[in-house]
């Protein structure tokens, strides 16, 4: 798969400006088209301010005055996206547009995602229905049919894509993650696939060793190396794999995401939610 269209989701925060121009840089990259998706939506710290507002039994002219401050800031974030991804366009050659629409994230943004071959997302925290414990970023995973492409809020990221570490045991989530980032770790100048306890899981089924990814990808012209690690609790695999990682220079990672759509609340595999809840690296997943 080509990826030729891609999605950035940006909002009201400055982290979006970073994703907005390290999304840019694939699109680049790939010859690609990108869709920045800007949603009219209030944020958690305004939707707060607005309710202790309410419950501090304010007159509704305050509460109109509120409103319109919250509107105009939206407005100004909108504008301050349009002028970074105008700034890429003019500079690199990039060819992207910006769709800023209304209503909640939640909602829209799967709908955009489904026309787009990646999208590329923050994983902070938004609204979500009371009866789902999972976060936006992590809904995004199941609802969209889409790769999905965290970049983490804090940080600083130069580049992303040029050296891949792969979460490798030769599961379903494993196997599909690593096929949808092939046109990235084609074009990566290094690869390394990351092995955790393998002998607890790849070597206690039948099948290939897990060493014979690296063969698969060589065949698609990739530069790959391979590391084994054994014996890694359960609860520090996240943290292990992004501590091997970095150590190796990696600027992204590569895994599948374990969990089921229909039953929000007990299905979303451990290491996943780790992986995202202390992501440090942006992170590739698809489902």
């Amino acid at each position: 798969m080509a990826l030729k269209d891609l999605l950035v989701y940006v909002d009201q925060a400055e982290s979006s400006l970073v994703r907005l121009r390290l999304a840019g840089d694939l699109a680049i990259r790939h010859a690609s088209h990108l869709t920045a998706v800007y949603v009219r939506e209030w944020n958690r710290d305004q939707r707060d301010l607005r309710k202790a507002a309410e419950i501090g039994l304010v007159s509704a002219g305050s509460l109109h005055d509120l409103d319109h401050q919250f509107e105009a800031t939206i407005e100004a974030a909108a504008d301050r996206q349009r002028s970074a991804l105008a700034k890429l366009t003019r500079e690199r050659g990039l060819r992207a547009e910006l769709i800023a629409v209304d209503g909640e994230a939640a909602m829209v943004v799967p709908q955009y995602a489904r026309y787009a071959d990646l999208c590329v997302l923050g994983c902070e925290e938004l609204g979500a229905p009371a009866s789902i414990n999972y976060t936006f970023s992590e809904q995004l995973l199941f609802v969209s049919g889409r790769p999905v492409l965290f970049v983490p809020p804090d940080g600083s990221f130069a580049t992303i894509g040029d050296h891949i570490a792969v979460a490798w045991n030769s599961s379903r989530p494993a196997a599909r993650a690593l096929n949808d980032a092939l046109p990235l770790i084609e074009r990566a100048e290094h690869t390394t696939i990351i092995m955790i306890n393998p002998s607890g899981f790849i070597e206690s089924h039948p099948g290939p060793p897990g060493e014979q990814i690296v063969e698969h990808l060589k065949r698609h012209g990739a530069v790959v190396s391979a590391i084994r690690l054994e014996n890694v609790p359960h609860h520090e695999i996240a943290d292990r794999l992004q501590d091997e990682a970095q150590a190796r220079g990696a600027d992204l990672i590569v895994a599948g995401a374990f969990g089921h759509p229909r039953l929000w609340e007990k299905m979303l595999g451990g290491v996943t939610h780790d992986l995202i809840a202390r992501m440090r690296l942006p992170v590739f997943m698809s489902h």
